[in-house]
């Protein structure tokens, strides 16, 4: 679950500076490491002053950087918790009893996403992104899967779709250098959420592209740039958060796409199918091609 201190953090990183942001960018991708760093270590590793770190922490409402580094060693802390909260809940469970509980977590996960998801959002997303000239997906750490498998089935079926990846900020902004109005750019983002992601969001929408986000509910700092939001709720009984009900928001866009662009899905399906043929990419038995009546949903 998101703690009060990354939520404090996302509250205010719109309103923060430039040396602030790296600051709690470093705190969200290294919490371990930041929390036994000193003032003057911190800001060495992100080349800001000691004193701009210490009126960070003040920023955030703490009383000075040692009480911003207590609360972050009590995130850490909480997580050794609930590792050991789960070891007590299913430490004596048999694996049956815990795939079941795990499994009725997911479903109920999906019932969640499906009472409160809003057709005329999920509409809105299907129409920007089948106007797009280029789609843009992004999403970092635990999200990334989600980005990829959307990405993949987008540029299978449209051609236009392409996956940022990286490590690195300015990378990111080198990927989307082109980007413009006639443009999507989808960002995935779950607790924690990256810093990294909501830079790509909010540099998208100063270009005047369209941003959508797919995230966990309406107070997400996903939102910040985004017009069109998408919730899903991934939180579940383990220390892991569940992406299933994510995924299957994802799987459903996917398939309404594909029936929504059904010409242009099957023009560039036959191509793909022809060239796997040609360059006997795979053998003949094991390709799998998504025909017109498959893609109309019918039987025969």
């Amino acid at each position: 679950m998101q703690t009060e201190l990354f939520a404090k953090m996302d509250e205010l990183y719109a309103s923060m500076s430039k040396g602030q942001k790296r600051i709690a960018d470093y705190i969200k991708d290294n919490p371990e490491q930041a929390s036994y760093m000193t003032a003057a270590k911190l800001g060495h590793a992100v080349s800001v002053s000691e004193s701009t770190v210490v009126r960070f922490a003040g920023s955030l409402g703490y009383g000075g950087y040692p009480e911003l580094q207590k609360a972050l060693r009590e995130v850490i802390r909480s997580r050794l918790d609930n590792m050991q909260t789960v070891g007590l809940t299913y430490g004596q469970r048999s694996q049956s009893e815990i795939i079941d509980a795990v499994l009725k977590s997911d479903i109920e996960r999906i019932a969640d996403t499906l009472s409160l998801l809003n057709p005329e959002a999920f509409d809105a997303t299907c129409e920007l992104i089948a106007n797009a000239r280029n789609i843009y997906i992004i999403g970092i750490r635990q999200d990334a899967p989600l980005a990829s498998f959307l990405a993949f089935y987008l540029n299978m079926m449209f051609g236009n779709a392409r996956l940022i990846q990286t490590t690195s900020v300015s990378e990111i902004f080198e990927q989307m250098i082109s980007i413009g109005s006639d443009d999507v750019l989808v960002g995935i983002g779950f607790p924690r959420y990256s810093m990294r992601t909501l830079k790509a969001m909010e540099f998208a929408n100063n270009r005047n592209a369209c941003v959508i986000s797919i995230t966990d509910s309406a107070h997400s700092p996903m939102n910040l740039y985004s017009s069109c939001n998408l919730f899903a709720r991934s939180d579940s009984v383990s220390i892991v958060d569940s992406l299933v009900a994510p995924l299957s928001l994802i799987n459903a866009l996917v398939v309404s796409l594909c029936i929504k662009k059904q010409d242009d899905v099957s023009r560039n399906l036959k191509i793909i199918e022809d060239a796997w043929s040609d360059f006997q990419v795979y053998g003949q038995d094991e390709i799998d091609f998504l025909d017109d009546d498959r893609i109309r949903g019918n039987d025969g």
